[in-house]
């Protein structure tokens, strides 16, 4: 973390695919595909079933990157590989998201699947990419680097789905039905996608020491023998620990609302296709500015205090949003999530690499995914089960993500974060 910062494009280059990525996570998992898998591809199922498979899709995604982030991480850092390993998964996850255009009405099998596949490959993208945060900044700037990444990415966001929605509007004008311009805004997003992310493969070095590989090991198994390491060292980075175990419990809270916001404006709101991505596209500019100004924040206060204010947020916003019944009302509500949003998803990242040995960057950042992607099961299925045990009472459902912030922001208290960057950096 002592290391010079990278130049100004190289840092550019890395915002430059939370840019370009955001568009899946806007459109695919958001504001668009989750609400056209629950009201069209899976309509003819019983009540509260098509939440539920839409939520059991994104549990087996996040079930199989919560087993191999850890041990990608540790991979990369080894091999020296970062880069290529992003490369890969991008590639993937641009072309099973263009085949999402092929699935309509009751196509649940191969919508599911199709998921699947596409939201592996992101959530390993994006560990990658975060592995590289430690490497291309130092401590006194980490914040601010990580707020103009989480930035970037929602502008790409909203570009995206500003393009999508402008389709949308044609499509309509043209007398079409959803199952007919839905799963053309995938193009779109695979298109944007493989565009956007082209700086950082040109840009973006790698930075990391490739360390010698003893003979007959292969990487499997040194990336187990890390992992096992690091587990077995945990009491040297107990606040690491720690602050994994409150994201993990904050972020079931995070993830249920990225991926049922959309489906809860229109089955519990009343909110139209129309009005709930102009919803979205708003809360994106909100997170956006919620990452610029409490990333700027973080460095000045610090990271825990950051995350603790923007925890109150969020149990602020599911309150707000289980006793409203306005639409205006809920506007408010999503302007809240949208600040909380960008800034606790900013804060956290730029914390794991605080608390992260620079030589072992990947490996704790896959311990990030590990518990990101454990949460990412937990909150949303939790929700889905909800919904299905009470034939899709969803005002219900949002309650839990409330238990969840409030739980994250106790244990949060328990994290000492000079304490743990002198473990990692002493």
């Amino acid at each position: 973390m002592n290391r010079e910062p990278a130049s100004n494009k190289e840092i550019f280059s890395w915002a430059m695919f939370d840019f370009a990525n955001s568009g899946y996570t806007t459109v695919v998992l958001t504001a668009v595909f989750n609400t056209y898998f629950v009201s069209v591809i899976a309509k003819n199922t019983d009540d509260g079933m098509a939440t539920l498979l839409w939520t059991i899709s994104i549990a087996i995604a996040n079930a199989c990157v919560l087993f191999s982030a850890p041990l990608i991480g540790a991979i990369a850092d080894f091999s020296r590989n970062k880069k290529r390993l992003l490369l890969i998964t991008t590639i993937g996850c641009v072309f099973s998201t263009a085949l999402l255009s092929l699935t309509g009405p009751d196509d649940i099998g191969l919508a599911m699947l199709l998921v699947i596949i596409s939201s592996f490959l992101f959530y390993s993208g994006e560990n990658l990419i975060s592995a590289f945060l430690p490497e291309i900044t130092n401590k006194n700037s980490i914040g601010k680097i990580s707020g103009f990444g989480w930035t970037l990415g929602y502008v790409g966001g909203l570009l995206v789905l500003g393009l999508c929605l402008l389709y949308i509007d044609w499509a309509k004008s043209q007398q079409w039905q959803a199952e007919v311009f839905v799963p053309h805004t995938m193009l779109i997003v695979a298109v944007c996608f493989a565009l956007a992310s082209l700086p950082t493969f040109l840009w973006l070095k790698e930075r990391g020491h490739r360390q010698l590989k003893p003979a007959n090991i292969s990487y499997f198994k040194l990336g187990l023998s890390r992992l096992k390491t690091t587990w077995q060292n945990a009491h040297q980075y107990r606040d690491l620990l720690r602050f994994l175990i409150a994201l993990t419990v904050y972020y079931c809270g995070i993830n249920t609302v990225v991926v049922l916001a959309a489906v809860y404006a229109q089955e519990a709101m009343g909110f139209t296709t129309e009005e709930t991505i102009k919803l979205i596209l708003v809360v994106n500019i909100t997170a956006a500015l919620g990452a610029f100004i409490f990333g700027w924040l973080q460095d000045r206060l610090g990271s825990i205090l950051t995350l603790k204010l923007t925890l109150c947020i969020w149990v602020l916003a599911t309150l707000l949003a289980f006793f409203t019944t306005s639409e205006s009302m809920f506007w408010v509500v999503a302007n809240l999530v949208g600040i909380a949003l960008g800034s606790s998803q900013s804060a956290g990242r730029a914390l794991i690499g605080l608390f992260s040995p620079v030589e072992r960057n990947g490996e704790f950042f896959g311990l990030w995914g590990l518990a990101t992607k454990f949460s990412a099961i937990i909150g949303p299925l939790l929700y889905g089960l909800i919904t299905f045990i009470t034939a899709g009472d969803h005002r219900l459902a949002l309650l839990s993500t409330c238990i969840f912030f409030i739980a994250g922001l106790i244990i949060l208290f328990s994290v000492n974060e000079k304490r743990g960057i002198a473990a990692a950096h002493g």
